[in-house]
């Protein structure tokens, strides 16, 4: 847009973007440093807690840094997990995976299985009781550059653009939020994230950023067949050699389950459907036996990072500092990235703080890069940075067996035989040609245990007001019909989990591309995946998106 507008301002001494574990841990450990820090958490979902997803299998080592009475003060954490399981599947069989030639990292005894939305719903009121103010349903569209180019605010809260981009009759400019430093701490695939790594070539030196998508259901299922506190982690059939990943089932409070399914999106095969791959997963004789007889209450999907140490770009740049999921913080081997979001989110507000009290601003918060790179952070990281390349470079078993080896030397001796594998082209360019490649065919949903995607989306509780510009864009409107669809099959229609991108094909006309944004669930995969680079993701207005219940 080129227009000008006029819009208010409110400076702040630390801005957030984004209220998931790390945004929340960062302005917590700011007021528990200096309670008269000025600090705003912006939330683009409905609620804290709207946009969060993740398995999620908590280990605790954050939340023990940031609030160690966390239980005392009625942290939604309560089911701790008492048994753990490993399987490789067959179609119609399963091989348990003994527990004890894991290393000890693997071990999930001791962490709890929880809903990271509650977890958020109540790190946020503990933030507000310490003074943080919190704005949910305020997406942050923007950033704002300072005269020297560091990063000084976001505008937040415009409301009202029309289908075209024009300012409707109701139109809200929102306001720019400014402070001394920007915490970015959207999960994966930022929008504003993304444009300052372009913008201070943050990734620099390090290897592309992996990822993976997550989908997870939620299920009531027959208390006869329930186990309280159970994890169980599956890998091998249905992907076989098509893809790496795999699958978790969970088991939590009131005889519900987690059930869900992450696909590498490095994979080759542009037929592959990975919804349909999560579908035909629960008619797997093991886990179908589990759901009969229950109901699925909701559904929802997101990318995860999985690039690990190599990945980690630059996370500081000029007025601000990437954290989290952001960044690139998950632990693959163990499923796991909310504890290094909180730790990212303690170190930051640190930084922040000592830089604050010296009268510093707009700089760089290198004591933050420092502690994530030498600290816990890195000592998490760093056993397990070459599972995923090796699972990517030679398949389940090599990383099984090569990847089982590489965490004990690491964890025994802090030495890796492997020294540190790097990751190849990224999770776009991995796509090969459709002609390459054998057209995958998928049982249909039954309805029972399997779904459509639109039939599912509809319990992601999904709403985006139709009459805003889509923020789903293509760079060029011609790529899908004349590049995608005779090279790639146009992927799209497929690896979209929420059924957003068509390729419509009429009677006696030319297929057309069809972008169905209200349905998005606001995953990245198509920013991601697309190989042509051709799709582009931004936030929508505050407030839109899916509204997920207790994920």
């Amino acid at each position: 847009m080129t227009e000008e507008i006029s819009r208010e301002s409110m400076e702040f001494d630390v801005v957030i973007v984004g209220a998931g574990p790390a945004g929340l841990s960062a302005a917590i450990r700011l007021k528990q440093l200096d309670a008269d820090l000025n600090v705003v958490v912006l939330e683009k979902g409905s609620e804290v807690g709207a946009h969060i997803l993740s398995g999620a299998v908590l280990d605790t080592v954050g939340l023990d840094a940031l609030i160690p009475d966390w239980k005392e003060r009625g942290a939604p954490i309560t089911t701790e997990v008492v048994e753990d399981n490993f399987f490789l599947l067959g179609p119609a069989g399963k091989l348990r995976i003994p527990n004890f030639p894991m290393p000890p990292l693997m071990d999930n005894h001791g962490n709890y299985i929880v809903s990271m939305g509650n977890v958020c719903r109540w790190m946020a009121e503990q933030a507000e009781a310490l003074g943080v103010e919190i704005f949910p349903g305020m997406a942050a569209s923007q950033l704002v550059y300072g005269d020297a180019g560091e990063v000084k605010g976001v505008i937040a809260g415009e409301f009202g653009r029309e289908a075209d981009g024009s300012m409707g009759a109701n139109y809200e400019p929102g306001m720019e939020l400014l402070g001394k430093y920007v915490f970015l701490s959207e999960g994966v695939r930022g929008s504003l994230a993304k444009e300052v790594m372009a913008r201070y070539d943050l990734s620099k030196g390090h290897c592309p950023q992996k990822f993976g998508l997550g989908m997870k259901e939620i299920w009531e299922i027959d208390p006869a067949k329930h186990r309280l506190g159970t994890v169980t982690h599956t890998m091998g059939w249905p992907l076989g050699s098509n893809a790496g990943g795999g699958s978790f089932i969970y088991h939590l409070e009131n005889n519900q389950v987690y059930v869900g399914f992450v696909v590498h999106l490095n994979y080759e095969n542009p037929h592959l459907y990975p919804y349909m791959e999560f579908q035909r997963f629960k008619h797997h004789p093991m886990v179908a036996d589990l759901l009969k007889g229950g109901k699925r209450v909701a559904y929802g999907a997101r990318a995860i990072s999985e690039g690990g140490w190599q990945s980690i770009p630059k996370m500081v740049f000029p007025g601000g500092a990437l954290l989290g999921c952001s960044a690139g913080l998950v632990n693959v081997p163990r499923i796991k990235g909310n504890h290094n979001a909180m730790l990212s989110g303690k170190a930051a507000a640190e930084a922040a703080f000592e830089a604050i009290k010296t009268g510093r601003q707009g700089d760089e918060l290198t004591a933050y890069e420092d502690d994530v790179r030498s600290g816990p952070i890195a000592a998490d990281l760093k056993k397990v940075r070459n599972v995923k390349p090796l699972w990517s470079k030679y398949g389940l078993v090599a990383s099984l067996m090569g990847g089982g080896i590489d965490m004990w030397t690491n964890s025994l001796f802090g030495l890796s035989l492997f020294g540190t594998l790097k990751h190849g082209k990224s999770d776009a360019a991995a796509t090969g040609l459709a002609k390459d490649f054998a057209p995958i065919t998928y049982p249909k949903p039954d309805g029972v245990l399997s779904f459509d995607r639109l039939t599912n989306v509809a319990f992601s509780f999904t709403n985006h007001e139709e009459s805003q510009p889509a923020h789903l864009t293509l760079r060029d409107a011609s790529v899908p019909i004349a590049v995608n669809l005779p090279k790639y099959a146009e992927p799209a229609q497929r690896y979209c989990p929420a059924g957003v991108y068509e390729v419509v094909v009429e009677d006696g006309k030319d297929p057309r591309f069809v972008i169905n944004f209200q349905n998005c669930v606001h995953c990245k995969t198509c920013d991601i995946k697309d190989p042509s680079q051709n799709i582009v993701w931004k936030t929508p207005q505050g407030g839109d998106g899916p509204n997920y219940p207790n994920m």
